[in-house]
C-alpha cells in the first residue's frame, strides 16, 4: 500500500477488525476500494504504518465483528482429519440460519425414514432367505471360512457405503455441492477413495477369515486361501462399485426434491445392499470353486488385476482435498471396524457347526441390517447438526456433564425426537419383516410365540444399545477432534453386527434347549 492509494489508516482498521484466525484457513482481509478522491498532489495522505502496527496492537478480535463492507479472502492451507468441515466462522453463519429455520415436521420425518427403513429391511430379508439357501452348496461346505467371511463382507456397507452416504449428505446440508465442479470433484474423488478401501479391505478380510478359522480349525488349505482371498476381493469391489453408484443418485435426487439426506441416504444404501453382497460372495466362491483344482491360475490373475488398479485409485482419490485427507487418515475406523465384523462371523461359523442352530443364518442378517440401518441414521443426524452449529471440540449444553441414556430419548431436540422414532420402529418393522421370512418360506412354518418373543428382545436390545452407543460415540469423537461422519458409522455397525449376531445367536440356542427349535 502506498500513501497515494486513497485510504488512510483510519479507514483500514475497521476493516483489519475482521481478521479473525481460523482452524482451517488462513484470512485476509482486503478493504474495498475507497470512493474517497485521492489526495492532491503535495498533500500527505496521513497514513504511516508506524500508526497501522501501533493500532493493530489495541484491536480485540472478539468483540470487533467484521463490517458488512469488508471483502474477506481465505488462502487454503493444508487440512487434517480432526479439521471440522467448514470453518469457525463459516459455521457460526451458518448456524446462525439453521436457528432461524422452522423445526422439521414429526410427520415429515417418519415418512422419510419409514420408506427407505422397509426397503432396507426387505432387503435384508432377502439376503437371509439367500444364504438360507446357499448354505448348503458345496463350496460353503467344504470352505468353512466363508461364514467368518459374510459379516466382514458385509459389513463393508457400514464401512463404505454408509460413511459415503453420511458424508456426502452432511456436503449437502453444508451446501458444499452447490456448484456441478464442486459437487463432481467431491463425488470422484471419494468413489475412487472407496474402490481403493474396498480393495484392500477385501484382502484384510480373506487374511482375517483364515486365521481365525485356522485358529477354531488348527489348518488350513493353500487352495482355500487363494479362493477366499478372490472372492473376499471380487465382491468387494463388484459390490462397492455398484452401490457407490446407487448412493450417489440418491443424494443428488434428494437435494433436488429438497429431501433431508441424512434420513434417506444412509438406509438407502443398505436397501439391498446385503443382497446384492451376498449374491456376488455366492456366486463368486461357486464360480472360482469350479476351476479350483485345475485352473487355479485365474485366481491369482484375479487377485493380480485389482492389485494393480490400486495406484489408480491412489491418483484420482488424492487429486480431491477431501478425499486425500480420508486417504492419509481415515483407516484406522474401517480397518477396526473389519476386525470387529469378524468376531461376529466367528460366532455365525461356531453356530452354524450345529446343525440344530442354521437357522440363526435366516434372521441375523435382518437383525444385523435393520440396526445397522437404524443407528446410522441418528448418527448421520447427530454428526449434521454438530457440523453445523457447533465449532470442533465444543459440544451441546446438555451433553457436557455425565452420560444419562434417559437423555437421548427424553428432550426437546430432534435428534431427542428421532431416537424416539427409531427405537419405536424396531417391534412393527421386526414383526413386518418376521411375518415376511414366514410368507418366503412358503408359509409352512408358522413362527411360535416363544420365538417370535425372543426375536423381538433381541432385535429391541440391539438398537437401543446401539443408539446409546451412537450418541456417546459422535459426541466423544467430536470433542476429541475427529469427524463423526468418518469414524462413527463405521464403529457402530461392526458392533450392531457382533451384537445382532451374538443376540441372535443366544436366541435360537436357548430356543433349541427349551426344545421350540423346530419354529425356526
Amino acid at each position: 500500500m502506498t500513501a497515494g492509494s486513497g485510504s488512510t489508516a483510519d479507514d483500514f482498521l475497521p476493516r483489519a477488525a475482521a481478521l479473525k484466525p481460523s482452524s482451517k484457513l488462513s484470512t485476509m482481509v482486503v478493504p474495498k476500494p475507497s470512493n474517497k478522491k485521492p489526495p492532491e498532489s503535495g498533500k500527505e495522505s496521513g497514513f504511516s504504518f508506524k500508526s497501522l502496527s501501533d493500532s493493530l496492537k489495541h484491536l480485540n478480535f472478539d468483540k470487533n465483528p467484521p463490517p458488512t463492507d469488508a471483502v474477506i479472502l481465505f488462502e487454503p492451507r493444508e487440512c487434517s482429519e480432526t479439521d471440522p468441515l467448514l470453518s469457525n466462522r463459516a459455521q457460526r453463519s451458518w448456524a446462525g440460519k439453521d436457528a432461524g429455520r422452522p423445526a422439521e415436521p414429526l410427520c415429515s420425518m417418519v415418512l422419510q425414514i419409514l420408506v427407505p427403513f422397509l426397503l432396507a429391511g426387505l432387503g435384508t430379508v432377502s439376503a437371509g432367505m439367500l444364504l438360507d439357501v446357499v448354505q448348503s452348496w458345496d463350496v460353503f461346505l467344504e470352505v468353512t471360512e466363508l461364514f467368518i467371511l459374510i459379516p466382514a463382507v458385509l459389513g463393508m456397507k457400514g464401512n463404505l457405503e454408509m460413511t459415503l452416504a453420511s458424508r456426502l449428505s452432511t456436503a449437502v446440508n453444508a451446501g458444499k455441492m452447490e456448484t456441478s465442479k464442486e459437487k463432481w470433484e467431491l463425488i470422484l474423488g471419494n468413489l475412487a477413495l472407496k474402490q481403493l478401501q474396498a480393495t484392500l479391505l477385501g484382502l484384510l478380510a480373506s487374511f482375517l477369515a483364515i486365521l481365525l478359522g485356522w485358529m477354531a480349525e488348527g489348518e488350513f488349505s493353500l487352495k482355500h486361501v487363494v479362493l477366499l482371498c478372490s472372492t473376499s476381493v471380487s465382491t468387494a469391489f463388484v459390490a462397492s462399485l455398484l452401490q457407490g453408484v446407487i448412493m450417489v443418485g440418491v443424494i443428488v435426487g434428494c437435494k433436488r426434491m429438497n429431501i433431508n439426506p441424512d434420513n434417506v441416504a444412509t438406509p438407502m444404501a443398505a436397501s439391498f445392499g446385503d443382497l446384492i453382497t451376498l449374491s456376488l460372495l455366492a456366486c463368486f466362491s461357486h464360480w472360482f470353486y469350479s476351476f479350483m483344482d485345475f485352473y487355479s491360475y485365474v485366481m491369482y490373475l484375479v487377485n493380480l488385476a485389482f492389485i494393480c488398479l490400486i495406484p489408480v485409485w491412489v491418483s484420482v482419490s488424492s487429486k480431491h482435498p477431501a478425499s486425500l485427507i480420508l486417504l492419509r487418515s481415515g483407516w484406522e475406523p474401517i480397518v477396526t471396524a473389519m476386525v470387529i465384523s469378524s468376531m461376529g462371523g466367528l460366532i455365525l461359523d461356531k453356530t452354524v457347526s450345529n446343525q440344530n442352530l442354521s437357522g440363526v443364518l435366516l434372521y441375523a442378517p435382518v437383525i444385523n441390517g435393520v440396526g445397522g440401518n437404524l443407528v446410522s441414521i441418528q448418527s448421520s443426524r447427530i454428526s449434521t447438526n454438530l457440523h453445523l452449529n457447533f465449532p470442533p471440540g465444543e459440544l451441546p449444553e446438555e451433553r457436557r456433564g455425565c452420560f444419562n441414556p434417559c437423555r437421548i430419548f427424553f428432550g426437546p431436540g430432534a435428534n431427542h425426537q428421532s431416537a424416539r422414532v427409531l427405537l419405536l420402529l424396531v417391534l412393527p418393522g421386526q414383526l413386518l419383516f418376521l411375518f415376511a421370512v414366514y410368507l418366503m418360506k412358503g408359509g409352512l412354518a408358522v413362527p411360535s410365540l416363544l420365538l417370535t418373543l425372543f426375536y423381538l428382545s433381541a432385535a429391541l436390545l440391539q438398537v437401543f444399545l446401539l443408539l446409546c452407543l451412537a450418541d456417546c460415540l459422535v459426541h466423544r469423537l467430536w470433542r476429541r477432534g475427529k469427524d463423526p461422519d468418518s469414524y462413527a458409522i463405521p464403529y457402530l455397525t461392526a458392533l450392531g453386527d457382533l451384537l445382532g449376531t451374538a443376540l441372535t445367536s443366544l436366541a435360537v440356542f436357548l430356543l433349541w434347549r427349551i426344545g421350540d427349535a423346530g419354529s425356526l
